[in-house]
C-alpha cells in the first residue's frame, strides 16, 4: 500500500528554493533599483554625467522625467532620466568606481 505524502515536508525543499531565491536574486535587486532611483532623483543643474550610450554632458536643464544635456562639441540635446547612466561631478567619480567594484 502507498503511503501518502508528509505534508508540509513535501512543500520544504520548494519553500527553501523560493526563500533562496528571494535573498540571492529578488533582494538585491530592488536595492539596486532603489538606489539608482535615489541618484536620479539627486541629479542637478550642472552635474557632469554618462549616458548608458557613453555621451559625456552636462545637465543644463531638468524635466520631471527628462534633461536637456550638453556635450563638449556643444551639442544640445533632450534624454530620459533613465538613460543616465553615471555622474562623474567632482567627488562623485571615485564612489561610482567604487560601486562597480562592489557589484562585480
Amino acid at each position: 500500500m502507498l503511503q501518502a505524502g508528509g505534508g508540509i515536508g513535501s512543500f520544504l525543499p520548494l519553500i527553501l528554493v523560493a526563500v533562496v531565491f528571494y535573498f540571492f536574486m529578488i533582494r538585491p535587486q530592488m536595492k539596486k533599483s532603489k538606489k539608482q532611483k535615489e541618484f536620479r532623483s539627486a541629479l542637478a543643474k550642472g552635474d557632469r554625467i554618462v549616458t548608458i550610450g557613453g555621451i559625456h554632458a552636462k545637465i543644463k536643464e531638468m524635466a520631471d522625467t527628462t534633461v536637456v544635456i550638453e556635450t563638449e562639441g556643444g551639442a544640445r540635446m533632450r534624454i530620459e532620466k533613465s538613460a543616465i547612466s553615471m555622474d562623474f561631478s567632482s567627488g562623485k567619480v571615485e564612489e561610482a568606481a567604487q560601486e562597480i567594484e562592489q557589484i562585480k
